[in-house]
């Protein structure tokens, strides 16, 4: 990484009697899915609807989960949508195409089904021009109400009555699943269950005035269907997450100066002072400057130099501190690696 998209923040915390600071840094992780290099153009499908064998099963699983097929069908359209129009911004493609005219069928039932055949998806692939397919497998949502009423006074303009005031309160759970199918290889690339929870409320002396407040409950579930839609397409993307790391300030007045300057945001002041105390006679500060110095070179984005720094800060001044951070960068070392083989940009060739 390069180091002017480092961020860098200093915490103040202390570690081994104050001999350390903690410093917290950026660093891209890798899309939990890796897409070939030779995939360019992709297509996505919904077959979230129950097949006729399973219509029955599909029927009974709805009445008793309070849903309606209409409801369901218009939630999977609005996930699709979302990730289709989520993958159209991410330049790793050459092409989205939403395949809305195919009608697949899976099991319903809120079942997550098993795979495509691999003739279906190098057949839709192959006539649709597209190197892979995404398929939103399941769309299913599960509502559970929750009735009640209180005692209140009805104001009738010529004087109050008792009443009841009713309550209506709603959950419901939205889950979809999705797949991602490559031809070429007959690999499945992913597979992943996304769940998200509405939660609806009514009031009123009127039963009928207070379910009235549920009505935005089809909009509701659209809405969530279509972030889950951009959710998903968040699994192809590589992402930043924030890491910490111990780095040495005690030993001796040039490591409170070089503490000082790191504080202040010099890391280039800070390591030309580590890099004097590298070669210092006492093995103990010799040992933490090398640590130091990986920990710059971490941040400059070499990690190469900073698992030698820290093999160096251990092996030969057995600084303890030293040998997690080795393999914290080993790990790192792999991602990138990963990352390399995720950075496939499409020239739209």
């Amino acid at each position: 990484m390069k180091n002017q998209i480092v961020i860098i923040c200093i915490t103040l915390a202390c570690y081994s009697c104050s001999s350390t600071n903690l410093m917290s840094l950026s660093v891209m992780e890798p899309a939990p899915v890796t897409i070939p290099p030779n995939i360019k153009t992709v297509g996505v499908i919904n077959r979230s609807q129950a097949s006729k064998e399973t219509k029955t099963l599909d029927d009974i699983h709805k009445v008793l989960s309070l849903e309606s097929t209409s409801l369901e069908l218009e939630g999977a359209r609005s996930t699709v949508h979302g990730l289709t129009d989520e993958l159209m911004k991410n330049n790793r493609f050459t092409a989205v195409i939403a395949l809305d005219s195919i009608q697949l069928r899976s099991f319903g039932a809120g079942v997550f089904p098993s795979s495509l055949e691999w003739d279906i998806v190098e057949k839709i692939c192959r006539e649709n021009n597209i190197d892979a397919l995404f398929s939103l497998e399941l769309f299913d949502t599960e509502s559970k109400v929750n009735l009640g009423s209180t005692p209140t006074s009805i104001n009738t303009g010529f004087g109050s009555l008792p009443g009841l005031e009713h309550h209506v309160n709603m959950t419901t759970l939205v889950k979809t699943g999705w797949r991602i199918y490559d031809p070429s290889s007959r690999n499945i690339l992913d597979e992943y269950i996304l769940s998200r929870d509405l939660a609806f409320s009514g009031n009123g002396i009127n039963p009928a005035v207070a379910a009235s407040a549920l009505i935005g409950k089809k909009e509701a579930v659209k809405q969530v269907g279509n972030k889950a839609g951009q959710d998903y397409a968040c699994r192809i993307t590589p992402y930043w997450i924030r890491v910490s790391r111990y780095y040495f300030v005690g030993g001796n007045n040039d490591f409170t100066i070089a503490k000082r300057k790191a504080q202040a945001g010099n890391w280039d002041g800070a390591a030309q002072i580590w890099k004097q105390e590298t070669t210092n006679t006492n093995g103990k500060l010799a040992g933490r400057a090398c640590y130091n110095m990986a920990i710059i070179s971490e941040i400059n984005g070499d990690v190469d130099g900073a698992i030698e720094w820290a093999q160096k800060s251990y092996e030969n001044y057995n600084i303890r501190l030293a040998l997690s951070y080795i393999n914290i960068l080993k790990n790192r070392k792999n991602k990138n690696d990963i990352l390399k083989s995720q950075s496939v940009v499409s020239t739209g060739q």
